[in-house]
């Protein structure tokens, strides 16, 4: 591993040990959010996959119902029965913050256009067939559930990329800042002791030459 371009001082020695501990300290708070981000993105992925089953088989539901109407009904008496809206949807998107992630929450709001009208059907029952009702109360009702679904697909994509960004300074930090930082201490430690022997070895020529000066 190499070591860090520094001067080999009791003062830079003090500052990376610093460095070290900042760093030491550092990957163990990453590496305690990584394991806990993993687990909420497995329980994300298993709510993800039970939503979207459920989903998926609302929406056969539905479709089968709505395929029985088109089959019932002219295209003519089906695109018009279902042309105009009785109410407008208005979408709330909040932010949920989940271990420095913020994942979306989505709610829905219904307002009646026409408040007159004794139904909640966007058409009569005169020219239509039951199937259509019942397809159209059953996308009605699929509505939050297909948010829902949409929040935890979000919800998993931003946990994933949050999970990859913080295991790349995890290894960042496990592979290369805390090994560098230990091989620079280790060799200013060693010239550092380097300097020490050699200056207790120059005193000990100096107090030899000394006492044989005062000998002569």
């Amino acid at each position: 591993m190499a070591k860090l371009n520094v001067n080999p001082t009791r003062m830079e020695l003090t500052g990376l040990k610093r460095r070290r501990a900042t760093a030491v300290r550092g990957h163990k708070l990453l590496k305690d959010k990584q394991d806990e981000l993993m687990r909420q993105f497995i329980d994300l992925i298993r709510e993800n996959n039970e939503t979207r089953r459920a989903v998926e088989e609302a929406l056969m539901e539905a479709y089968r119902d709505f395929g029985l109407a088109r089959a019932i009904m002219s295209s003519t008496l089906l695109e018009a029965a279902i042309m105009i809206p009785r109410s407008r949807v208005q979408l709330d998107i909040k932010r949920k913050n989940i271990m420095s992630v913020n994942i979306p929450v989505m709610n829905v709001h219904h307002q009646k256009l026409a408040s007159e009208e004794a139904f909640d059907l966007p058409y009569g029952f005169v020219s239509t067939t039951p199937a259509l009702d019942i397809a159209v109360e059953k996308l009605t009702a699929l509505l939050p559930l297909l948010l829902h679904l949409a929040e935890a697909e979000k919800a998993c994509q931003l946990m994933a990329d949050e999970i990859e960004k913080t295991r790349r300074r995890v290894n960042a930090l496990e592979y290369t800042t805390i090994p560098q930082l230990q091989e620079t201490i280790r060799y200013i430690k060693m010239k550092l002791d380097e300097n020490e022997r050699g200056n207790t070895i120059r005193l000990m020529k100096i107090k030899e030459m000394l006492y044989q000066a005062r000998n002569r």
